[in-house]
């Protein structure tokens, strides 16, 4: 038993591409979980696939500046994320425009210009390797950054967090006590652009967003509390990453779709299985009791109840 159990989940980590590529992602795990939590509370699911297209320009420009130069893809994936995202805030005051209309558009151009530059200044396989990532070839170099970025959007989410939660729940509130709301939406944001361009290194611009939102969804079935989804959000995600990893080791399949094929049953599981407002738990719900439900026979009072006259006796 113990030769099958060492076989399967601790000797794939004897290879140093293996143990990279396993701290790689939870240290992604660690970070993107959270932000997915926040977007989906401030019911901004889809604006993280939305970004993860706007680093893509960035990315293409520091590729053909300086090859498969991790910093300097990096440093440009971000550059042009937080431009993209500041044109898009732009046109939404100045044209009255819905944010994430505006962020639609830009990233949508903002994904093929980063692919049209790609093509011109590689090859099919730079590509694909921009796009979805080989989390297998993550060296020393690419995990201390991501390391970096990871820490970096832990610390700065912690240092604002009472005023993240307040600017979901009620932004009304949080701008009528301080001017600040400007500047929180403005630092999520560019935490986000930071994460995605930490995860492009990973699992590439296409499938990033994935360990960020599938979690953060997931753990919507399992808890009511923020703290809550935060912290299943970020176990479901570490499973994930390590055991795609496995997969991809045992099975010889890719890593990246592995890991986010594993967080996406993780997401169909609690939908079926979840404790809250899945399927079963729908099934759950028992009838009310007999002498609950109104007698039909008896006539109901509706008359408003600020209409009845007042007993001034």
């Amino acid at each position: 038993m113990w030769d099958l159990l060492n076989a399967w989940f601790i000797a794939p980590f004897d290879y140093g591409f293996m143990r990279r590529a396993a701290v790689g992602g939870l240290a992604l795990s660690l970070a993107a979980p959270p932000l997915g939590v926040f977007l989906v509370l401030r019911g901004m699911s889809l604006i993280g696939d939305a970004m993860a297209h706007a680093i893509l320009p960035g990315v293409a420009l520091g590729f053909l500046l300086a090859g498969f130069s991790l910093p300097i893809m990096s440093i440009g994936g971000v550059l042009f994320g937080l431009l993209m995202a500041l044109m898009a805030g732009a046109v939404s005051k100045m044209g009255g425009q819905r944010e994430d209309a505006a962020m639609a558009s830009f990233f949508i151009t903002s994904l093929a210009a980063g692919v049209m530059l790609i093509s011109i200044g590689g090859s099919s396989v730079d590509l694909t390797h921009v796009l979805f990532g080989s989390i297998l070839a993550v060296n020393s170099t690419a995990l201390l950054l991501i390391a970096g970025i990871s820490t970096l959007i832990v610390l700065t989410m912690a240092l604002i967090f009472r005023a993240l939660v307040v600017e979901c729940l009620d932004p009304l509130f949080l701008r009528g006590q301080s001017q600040r709301n400007g500047w929180v939406h403005s630092v999520f944001l560019a935490l986000l652009v930071l994460n995605l361009t930490a995860g492009f290194q990973t699992l590439g611009t296409l499938m990033a967003v994935g360990l960020m939102m599938l979690p953060a969804t997931a753990a919507r079935f399992w808890s009511r509390r923020l703290e809550g989804l935060m912290g299943i959000a970020v176990v479901l995600a570490m499973l994930a990453s390590v055991g795609g990893l496995l997969l991809s080791y045992h099975l010889d399949i890719p890593s990246g779709p592995s890991i986010i094929l594993l967080a996406g049953g993780a997401y169909f599981f609690s939908a079926l299985f979840g404790r809250y407002h899945s399927l079963t738990a729908r099934l759950r719900r028992k009838p009310l009791p007999l002498h609950a439900h109104p007698d039909p026979s008896v006539p109901v009072d509706d008359t408003p109840r600020d209409h009845l006259p007042l007993d001034r006796s």
